[in-house]
């Protein structure tokens, strides 16, 4: 009789959560410098756009896939194709391709990441506080810049430093996650998990 051999396999694949809450965090903030009138719009802004917050966001989304987290995946993966198309839209009347967006498709762009963004956020609510606030805090700010696209004028510079403050967080719930893992213990809580 043959003897039968289990094999079992270790999930060896490193959290890609930081990678993409900092990658998500950062560009975030940077961008909002420039909504709070703090900086201009530069290159800088366009290729941490393109490549931090869009591609890096994109892998940690094709990662946390492979981690069986769905959340995650559709987290990461979106902002990450979110910032590729802000970038698209800034870049292709540069290019002459087609004309600027108007106030009115801004309004109706940003109005839409704000709904997918809440609906996100239903489900930090089985995560823990940090990411809640995250969520938040985005929802607030996809909502606040549509609304000046759609004619509420002067919300920009609040909405910059809100979108400030949502950046800052994310950047600390990555952080959190990495140093919190590296010492095997709570360095920077981020909430209670539910």
């Amino acid at each position: 009789m043959a003897e039968t051999s289990i094999i079992s396999l270790k999930e060896n694949t490193a959290n890609p959560a930081p990678l993409g809450l900092l990658a998500f965090g950062m560009t975030t903030v940077l961008l909002n410098f420039k909504n709070a009138g703090l900086i201009e719009m530069s290159p800088m802004i366009l290729g941490m756009g393109i490549f931090y917050g869009g591609l890096a966001q994109v892998i940690a989304g094709i990662i946390e896939a492979k981690k069986n987290n769905t959340f995650g995946l559709t987290a990461f993966t979106s902002y990450g194709f979110f910032w590729l198309t802000l970038v698209a839209l800034i870049l292709i009347p540069k290019f002459g391709w087609m004309p600027a967006p108007t106030d009115a498709s801004m309004a109706a762009y940003l109005g839409m990441w704000g709904v997918f963004t809440l609906l996100l956020f239903f489900g930090t609510l089985k995560l823990n506080r940090a990411l809640q606030l995250v969520f938040g805090t985005l929802t607030i700010l996809f909502f606040l810049l549509a609304a000046e696209h759609a004619g509420c004028e002067g919300l920009g510079h609040f909405a910059g430093y809100e979108g400030i403050l949502c950046g800052l967080l994310a950047i600390y719930t990555g952080i959190a996650q990495v140093l919190n893992e590296l010492y095997g213990r709570v360095v920077l809580p981020i909430g209670p998990v539910s």
